[in-house]
Parts: structure tokens; C-alpha cells; sequence
């Protein structure tokens, strides 16, 4: 790490430049997701933009948007879904957006998510060169783009605006810019829960930085460590305060609302006995076995960054976003949307496809590209995402 900070960054139109082709190759990838989305609804009589910003979630963000929060919806079976479990950030800029256009909410849902998709694109790109190189850099991006559920970085959700926070704040502890880190890990905590990684992540980092280098890095590098540690956690723990008191149940009032729509951490317990159910019957089999090939898969990449030493900042954010996704006991379809902003597991990919030949990388990113679009078309049309 110590070479990764001390290493010098380049202008903002330098980096810009250096990125234009992850940036370029990205765009075109989710140009093609969305004319295979296009494509299909109208088959279908559906309409796609409907479905990218008016659909689970995005209908949330969009009342907390319109009506502020209090709204809750009361189930038969007792259970009380409330928008107080919907981090704000997102329907600030939703309502940010109306203010100062003719957009309506749900367009402006639509356009922070197309802004900060390409935010996050860039960002993976700025984490993934430092570490790796240009050519990793370029790769780890077009994979990010070209997963199953990657029609959902241009849905009026929440995870773009989140995986652009993050990326951005893990860049500047690599780089060594403690104050932006804990800025834009604050915005990240206003964004959804998992923001969390992101605190764990500079918080670690700091820390050792500070056993590490001691007062060696001159006399402001320790008090911008400390401020850097400080605003980190500001988003998150004022918005759970928030709700605590909005609710009157204190500080874990949150959970009590994460609670009225099953959602909770219970080691995943409750995602083992989904997909231990998945072979009580053959063709539900089939899924059971994905399901743990899928898991085993995302283990091993884990793994993998270990072994290449990824910077520490890295694998403790990863590590938590990848125990809260796995390990909570949410709607299980939602898994593979929820590891989203699990960019840094996609870097053994990517690092193994840079050091191959360029058109054997390319043949393989088009042909998962298609795939992809097929599939997010296929998806949204049908049951996901939730």
C-alpha cells in the first residue's frame, strides 16, 4: 500500500483521457443492454422505461421523493413495509432533479443513475489501474458492465450512486486523500446500509497507516487521517439516529424497520435453508446446485484477492459487502443485486483476461456482453429484479 500512495495520480484530464476507453467500452455495453430491454418490451407490449424507473424499489425512492418519509404499506400478514428502510441520498437527487428541470421524479431516478453508473465505471477503472495496470483497469469495468444483473446499473435504483461512492472513496485511501475518502464514504452511508464497507474500509486503512508510518508523513497527514475517520461514519449512523428517534424506539429503531420486511443478519442461516429446500424436488435441484456454485464462485474469488494481496482497504470492503449480501435474510433474489457494488471481486477476472491476447479478451467480454443483454431483457420482463 505504501507504494500505491506514495505513486503520483494523474490531472483529472489525464485520468479522464487514460480511462476514456473503459469509459467508451462501458457506454456501449449498457447501450446494448438497453436496446435488448427495448427490444423485448415491445414484444411484449411492456414498456421498458417503465419497467428502468418505476418498478420495486425505484417506486420507493420515488415516494420518499415525492412525499417524504412516514409512508408505509401494511401487509395481511401483519408484516409493515415502511420507506423509512430506504437510505436518502438518492431521493434528494431525485427531487434535487424536479427542482431544477421539467424531469418528474422517477426521470430524475432515471438520470442519476445513468450519471452515476458511468461515476462508478470511471472509479472501478481509477481503483483497478492503480493496482493493476490500464489494461485490468479496462477489463475490470467491461466485466462489472457485462454481469447477469448489470440492467440493473441503469434502473433508478440506488447501487450505481452507491458503487461510484465507493469506488471514488477506496481511490482516494489508495492515493492517500483521507479527507475525500471520509466525504464521499459520509455520501455512501446516506446511500444505502451496506455503507458500512466503506467506513470499514477507511477506517482499517487509517489505522494502519497509522501504526505503520507513525508521525513520519508529516504533521497534517495524522490530523487528516483522523478527519477522514470521523466524517466517514457520519452518514450512516445520523440517518439510523434519525430514524430511531423518527420511530421512538432509539438507536436500533432501524432494525425494527428492516425488521417489518424480514430483512435481518442472521449469518445466513435462512439463505442455507433456501437453497438446501431447492433439492426436495429435481428441476428445483438444478437452481440448488447454481445456487451453490454461485456462492462457491464468489468465495473463490474472495480468495483469490487475497492471494494477489489486494490492498487491504479492498478486501475489508468487499468482505462486508459480501457477508451483508450473503448473510442477511432478505428476499433471496435480490443476492446477485446486492453484490453489484462487490467491484473489487471481478479483479482476478479481469487481471487474467489482460494478460491474454486482446481479441481472445474481447471475443469473451462481446459474447458475455450479448448474453447479458439478453438475460437483463429476459429478467426485468419477467420477475426481477426486487
Amino acid at each position: 500500500m505504501t507504494d500505491l500512495e506514495t505513486r503520483a495520480a494523474p490531472t483529472r484530464a489525464g485520468a479522464l483521457r487514460r480511462a476514456a476507453p473503459a469509459l467508451a467500452g462501458y457506454a456501449a455495453v449498457r447501450a446494448l443492454g438497453l436496446l435488448a430491454l427495448f427490444l423485448w418490451s415491445a414484444a411484449r407490449d411492456k414498456s421498458a422505461y417503465t419497467l428502468l424507473t418505476a418498478r420495486w424499489d425505484a417506486l420507493w425512492y420515488v415516494r420518499v421523493a415525492e412525499l417524504g418519509y412516514g409512508y408505509e404499506v401494511r401487509l395481511a400478514n401483519g408484516d409493515v413495509h415502511s420507506n423509512l428502510a430506504f437510505f436518502p441520498l438518492l431521493p434528494w437527487l431525485e427531487r434535487l432533479v424536479a427542482a431544477v428541470s421539467p424531469l418528474s421524479y422517477a426521470d430524475g431516478g432515471f438520470l442519476v443513475s445513468l450519471v452515476s453508473s458511468l461515476a462508478a465505471a470511471w472509479g472501478i477503472f481509477a481503483v483497478a489501474d492503480r493496482v493493476y495496470g490500464r489494461r485490468a483497469g479496462v477489463c475490470a469495468v467491461l466485466l462489472w458492465a457485462v454481469l447477469p444483473v448489470g440492467i440493473v446499473q441503469s434502473m433508478a435504483y440506488s447501487e450505481s450512486l452507491f458503487t461510484a461512492l465507493a469506488a471514488w472513496s477506496l481511490y482516494a485511501v489508495l492515493t492517500g486523500r483521507w479527507v475525500t475518502a471520509g466525504t464521499l464514504a459520509l455520501f455512501a452511508g446516506l446511500t444505502r446500509p451496506v455503507g458500512l464497507a466503506v467506513v470499514a474500509a477507511v477506517w482499517v486503512a487509517a489505522v494502519v497507516s497509522f501504526a505503520r508510518d507513525g508521525r513520519a508523513a508529516g504533521a497534517w497527514e495524522p490530523a487528516r487521517r483522523v478527519l477522514g475517520m470521523v466524517l466517514a461514519p457520519l452518514g450512516t449512523a445520523g440517518y439510523v439516529l434519525w430514524v430511531g428517534h423518527h420511530t421512538g424506539k432509539g438507536p436500533l429503531g432501524y432494525l425494527d424497520v428492516q425488521a417489518g420486511w424480514r430483512n435481518g443478519f442472521d449469518g445466513g442461516w435462512a439463505f442455507a435453508r433456501f437453497v438446501a429446500d431447492k433439492f426436495t424436488s429435481f428441476p428445483a435441484a438444478l437452481a440448488g446446485v447454481g445456487l451453490i456454485v454461485g456462492v462457491a464462485s464468489v468465495v473463490w474469488l474472495y480468495v483469490t484477492g487475497v492471494r494477489q494481496r489486494q490492498p487491504l482497504p479492498l478486501l475489508v470492503y468487499t468482505g462486508v459487502v459480501t457477508a451483508l449480501a450473503l448473510c442477511a435474510s432478505s428476499y433471496f433474489g435480490s443476492k446477485p443485486r446486492l453484490l453489484l457494488p462487490a467491484f473489487p471481486l471481478l479483479l482476478p477476472l479481469a487481471l487474467a483476461l489482460a494478460g491474454a491476447r486482446i481479441r481472445r479478451s474481447a471475443a469473451v467480454l462481446g459474447a458475455v456482453a450479448v448474453a447479458s443483454a439478453a438475460y437483463g431483457a429476459f429478467w426485468l420482463n419477467g420477475s426481477g429484479p426486487p
